[in-house]
């Protein structure tokens, strides 16, 4: 059976099943992450069962980030994974089940799980790339607002005179971890696409730094050269 097929074969579970609601982990999400991977992926000797499935079910159970199950979502995500293909895709290849299942555990940021194989690595390098770039941008304003948090602090945007925190304002969190992700890449390629959308980023919050000066056209500098790396 192609890759192709059991693409096919998820997406049917996935909208007889899957309830829509946390706009950061849908369908959509699993589908990006998938191409992602592919990308990065390119030639290298991956299996490409074992990175699909991954891909999409990678996020089957998402807490909320203030959840305190939060850390374990990964594991619960490679267990529910197992479960559901045991059960509606029987077919599937019980030899996939232990790279499967570290593939989804190890994608975890808050797991902090070491990823050991080529596809863990291409999966968690994937789903990171999805906290950069335009999607990025629109996550994690999409997440604040959900959990009610502000959009930044008014009187110190970037944190200049204060603690970080970014479960109180939103844009703490480019920097508490967002620009960071370049640097946790596990393949050439994906540290490559993460610096080259974290970059994005960084415009963004010149641009709004500009904005909040009074300057509705223009970039701040001074953010530019002490959030972009040094090459």
């Amino acid at each position: 059976m192609t890759i192709d097929v059991w693409q096919q074969r998820f997406e049917r579970w996935f909208a007889q099943n899957y309830p829509a609601g946390d706009a950061a982990h849908d369908i959509s999400h699993f589908r990006r992450v998938w191409h992602t991977a592919r990308h990065i992926a390119g030639e290298e000797p991956v299996c490409f069962l074992v990175l699909l499935t991954a891909c999409y079910f990678h996020d089957i159970i998402s807490p909320p980030k203030n959840h305190p199950d939060r850390s374990r979502a990964s594991r619960l995500s490679a267990e529910r994974a197992q479960t559901i293909l045991r059960q509606d895709f029987p077919d599937f290849p019980a030899e996939h089940f232990p790279a499967l299942a570290h593939a989804i555990e190890a994608h975890s940021f808050s797991a902090q799980i070491v990823p050991l194989t080529l596809e863990a690595k291409i999966v968690q390098d994937a789903d990171r790339l999805e906290a950069l770039g335009a999607i990025g941008l629109a996550r994690v304003f999409a997440v604040s607002g959900a959990m009610n948090s502000a959009l930044f602090d008014a009187d110190d945007p970037f944190a200049d005179q204060r603690a970080l925190d970014d479960k109180r304002w939103a844009l703490d969190h480019f920097q508490t971890k967002l620009l960071r992700l370049p640097q946790t890449m596990q393949t050439r390629r994906g540290r490559e696409l993460a610096q080259h959308n974290a970059d994005y980023l960084v415009q963004f919050m010149a641009k709004l730094s500009a904005e909040l000066s009074g300057d509705p056209q223009g970039l701040d500098e001074a953010v530019l050269r002490r959030f972009t790396p040094p090459e």
